[in-house]
């Protein structure tokens, strides 16, 4: 039984589901290029923290946390199995390496049947859903060896409180998101991220065998660039501006555009380092930056953009806004990405991977 329940509320924003033109199946290459960036620094993570001398089970498990609905995770998941595999073989222990259990996390709202339907059908590993809030507890005490999550970690786990409270000095009237916002409502996030990463710092200290890793990639903005000029804000930005200008045509209203609030947030690798530290359970082995692949075609990168984010958003805006405004929306974002290419340079962004081991 837990000591202790972490477990909390938490807003669900799940990725498209399905494989249709606009699933986020189709249109995830962006977190597909940080997942293949990431794999050899991944196993020489494995191959130099994972201390299998401690590992007490013959069943090595692996969750991955925020999974969506594949394909993304499926090469994750491979990727780390490679790692372990030849950290096993570096120690002449071929005999012994174990049987992998995978478990796939996301929302319950997560398209599972989706996930399920194209598991691999050569996978070296048993399988499991596990449905529920990664901000919370999800499995019993030290039973996880490595917890693996991707592109997820910079979604929030629900509005800060202050945000839609009308008579709240950070109430981000006529804004979508933090970061084109007030002092206040940029610290309402600052906050509301920090409690965050703490609650799932502490619950996977609980879920985590000691010796085992945790393996992060989070989307982030460089140490000292304002929360308005990253790149990945700047997307959310324009996104804001497009239904604003539905606003300005009568198509949407602006109580509407006011009550939304997209919930992610940049962080930089100076607050990572610090909520590690507060926590105490995790020794930070590895942070460094991953390439961000360039697209210099302005036009190429725009419709990019404008495929991800619809994967990404298309629901949240389908239940505010109504399904008839997506096309027009989308349409008017894809053009203020072709002439905001400049904003959107990857130089002011910044994929973070951080290998955390447990103590």
């Amino acid at each position: 039984m837990a000591e202790e329940n972490t477990s909390k509320v938490c807003e669900a924003h799940p990725m498209t589901g399905g494989d249709g033109p606009n699933s986020y199946a189709k249109n995830s290459n962006i977190q597909r290029d940080a997942i293949d960036a990431a794999k050899e620094l991944v196993s020489k993570a494995i191959a130099e923290n994972l201390q299998i001398e401690v590992l007490p089970s013959n069943t090595f498990r692996i969750a991955d946390l925020g999974c969506s609905v594949g394909p993304n995770t499926f090469l994750a998941i491979e990727n780390i199995l490679e790692g372990v595999e030849f950290k096993y073989q570096r120690k002449g222990l071929n005999s012994q390496i174990p049987e992998f259990h995978v478990f796939f996390n996301d929302h319950t709202s997560n398209d599972f049947n989706m996930l399920f339907k194209t598991l691999p059908e050569n996978r070296r590993y048993y399988s499991a859903g596990v449905p529920g809030s990664f901000y919370g507890r999800l499995f019993p005490d030290a039973s996880i060896h490595l917890a693996h999550s991707s592109y997820a970690l910079q979604w929030l786990s629900r509005v800060p409180k202050s945000v839609v409270d009308s008579n709240s000095p950070a109430r981000n009237k006529g804004r979508i998101h933090y970061s084109n916002s007030t002092d206040d409502v940029i610290r309402a996030h600052e906050t509301q991220s920090t409690e965050d990463m703490e609650c799932f710092l502490q619950a996977r200290a609980q879920e985590i065998v000691y010796g085992g890793l945790m393996v992060l990639t989070i989307p982030g903005r460089p140490d000292g660039t304002p929360h308005s000029d990253a790149s990945p804000n700047v997307i959310f930005q324009l996104l804001g501006s497009s239904l604003m200008d539905l606003v300005r045509k009568g198509v949407v209203s602006e109580e509407k555009v006011d009550s939304f609030n997209i919930l992610t947030y940049s962080t930089s690798a100076q607050e990572l380092v610090a909520v590690v530290e507060r926590n105490g359970y995790f020794s930070i082995e590895k942070m460094v930056g991953l390439p961000l692949p360039l697209v210099h075609d302005t036009i190429l990168y725009a419709q990019l953009l404008t495929s991800h984010l619809r994967a990404g958003m298309e629901g949240d805006l389908k239940q505010q806004f109504g399904e008839e405004v997506l096309d027009e929306l989308f349409d008017l974002y894809r053009k203020k990405c072709e002439e905001n290419a400049s904003s959107l340079d990857p130089g002011k962004a910044v994929n973070f991977l951080v290998v955390l081991r447990r103590n």
